[in-house]
């Protein structure tokens, strides 16, 4: 069980935070530029970009992205990375892949192989799962192992917590779970309950970000809109970047 309420607690003055990203480099790029700009006219001091998961999947460029996630944690401004559903199948499938390939498959697990230049057959079968797995473990770069095993699950600012999914409502903070965090959907997207803090969140999507008194939901459906949504939260309140 995990307490949400312990989770690190983010040291900084203005948060930008990422939305699902799903292979989009292009998107990546232009709201990284935007970002920097915006922390340039601003004059903030220590900002804190927090990406909200899902950076693989669906789009044509999930190890492009995953490498250049890795390049900009190696400079400033700092940078948390937190773990999506996606990246959950994705690992589970480096681990058990006759277990976990054919979900991942339907989550998008072909677009990231196919961006690590694997082949997929149209239709993978029982034997195809455990060479495929060889074929990721053979081309994977270190760094990229390195950047999913140090995914976080959240991390708390002031009156926000930041989770890739949201929490279930029906369990005391001192008692979600990880699955919670990267893959719930309801009843937590209906739910009223006043956590005393706002969940900002990715994982479903939306036309517009959702703004509740107790969420803010931000996945503008990158890979197929086009449209990738930052939340800008400063002591002045919040406000959007968007592609």
């Amino acid at each position: 069980m995990i307490d949400v309420t312990r989770l690190p607690h983010a040291n900084a003055e203005t948060i930008y935070a990422i939305g699902d990203i799903h292979g989009r480099l292009d998107l990546l790029e232009t709201l990284e530029a935007a970002i920097a700009a915006d922390i340039a006219a601003s004059g903030g001091k220590d900002p804190l970009i927090c990406y909200l998961g899902d950076y693989i999947d669906r789009g044509p460029n999930s190890a492009q992205v995953i490498d250049k996630l890795c390049a900009y944690a190696d400079r400033g401004p700092s940078r948390v990375f937190l773990k999506g559903n996606h990246e959950d199948r994705m690992i589970a499938f480096l681990v058990e892949p006759d277990k976990n390939g054919p979900a991942w498959m339907k989550f998008g697990g072909r677009e990231a192989l196919e961006s690590y230049g694997i082949s997929v057959p149209g239709e993978p079968g029982d034997a195809d799962w455990m060479a495929l797995c060889e074929q990721l473990n053979a081309v994977l770069p270190e760094r990229h192992r390195n950047f999913l095993s140090g995914l976080q699950l959240g991390i708390r600012w002031h009156e926000y917590l930041l989770v890739h999914a949201g929490l279930d409502p029906d369990r005391p903070l001192t008692g979600q779970t990880s699955r919670d965090l990267m893959w719930i959907r309801e009843p937590f997207l209906n739910s009223d309950k006043d956590w005393g803090f706002k969940v900002v969140h990715g994982h479903v999507i939306v036309n517009e970000p959702v703004f509740r008194h107790n969420r803010i939901g931000i996945d503008t459906g990158a890979y197929q809109s086009g449209c990738l949504t930052c939340l800008v939260l400063e002591d002045g309140g919040e406000r959007l970047l968007q592609t």
